[in-house]
């Protein structure tokens, strides 16, 4: 399974652990490198840059060669502590960055500067070209069957048509639940996958037991689109919770989305709203449960330890 991004990361598996919001941790990214694959975190995950300079040498002190890690980045305006975040990761180091939700100009121009190579959320070739055109090291094609936000294209007509019209590698993004998935995602030109949903079911992740066996009695048939947490379509298992609230925004929030002005503000509460219920149900257990996943969860069968999923990935 050497490919591109094997090469990239000098990792022995062309797989990268997600970045999942409040699921990924240290213990996560540190079991994955063992495993000889890239783990990555949000940066989000960490309330203050100490926390991420500590994450960042704890996860330095850890690794082993055929393992890599990373941090993700939202590289846009809703992201206040972007550029706190970028310091940082530049100043302690690591193997890359993914970014996402906006322009990473300069998240590749600090990066590169020390070293650390980028990898760019995209969802279509005209985005993709512009980071391949700002130097980006490779391009995430996030699909129609990732979990959280995702794409609209499928994975082999994405992956296909970015590996054909880029040069740089493209890694896609959704989808991959077992070693069949992986070994369909490289024939359409992958250069490796990113994958999270399966890994929200391990026995580091420390979000709450019932998340964890959420994602092992739930299929792919039950995860839907909502409109309720980001004011962006969002992949969510259809809890009775969901089913009860709709997936669709209030008419309040369609005729305020309407106007100009409001628009932004009124996404910015959406989102704010949004993150704070499904930090909640991530964390403790609620019938208010709103639990972000994709598809991929239909292979999950039972709560273990990221080194067995990633036997079951590779095997």
């Amino acid at each position: 399974m050497q490919t591109k991004l094997t090469e990239l990361l000098g990792i022995k598996y062309p797989i990268i652990q997600a970045p999942m919001f409040l699921v990924s941790n240290v213990a996560m990214v540190t079991e994955a490198m063992k495993a000889g694959i890239a783990g990555c975190i949000p940066a989000l995950n960490y309330r203050t840059l100490d926390e991420l300079r500590a994450a960042i040498r704890e996860l330095k002190a850890n690794k082993v060669e055929g393992g890599s890690f990373g941090f993700n980045l939202i590289v846009n305006k809703s992201n206040i502590k972007y550029k706190g975040q970028l310091e940082v990761i530049c100043e302690e180091g690591c193997d890359f960055i993914i970014t996402s939700l906006g322009s990473p100009e300069e998240t590749i121009k600090q990066a590169h500067k020390v070293g650390i190579k980028v990898f760019c959320d995209v969802v279509d070739l005209k985005f993709a070209k512009k980071v391949e055109g700002l130097g980006a090291d490779a391009a995430i094609a996030v699909n129609n069957e990732a979990g959280g936000h995702r794409g609209n294209l499928s994975p082999e007509e994405l992956t296909g048509l970015l590996n054909k019209e880029l040069s740089i590698p493209v890694i896609s993004a959704g989808g991959v639940g077992k070693r069949d998935d992986i070994d369909k995602m490289l024939s359409y030109g992958a250069a490796g996958v990113s994958v999270g949903s399966p890994f929200i079911a391990s026995t580091e992740a420390n979000v709450t037991d019932e998340y964890k066996q959420a994602c092992v009695d739930y299929g792919a048939e039950d995860i839907v689109m909502t409109e309720r947490i980001s004011g962006t379509p969002c992949t969510v298992i259809n809890t009775p919770y969901v089913q009860k609230i709709g997936t669709k925004q209030t008419a309040i929030e369609r005729i305020l989305n309407k106007n100009r002005k409001l628009k932004k503000w009124v996404k910015m509460i959406r989102f704010s709203i949004g993150m704070k219920a499904t930090e909640k149900a991530a964390k403790k257990a609620t019938y208010k449960t709103v639990w972000v996943a994709g598809p991929s969860i239909e292979h999950t069968t039972a709560i273990l330890p990221v080194k067995d999923i990633v036997a079951k990935l590779i095997g």
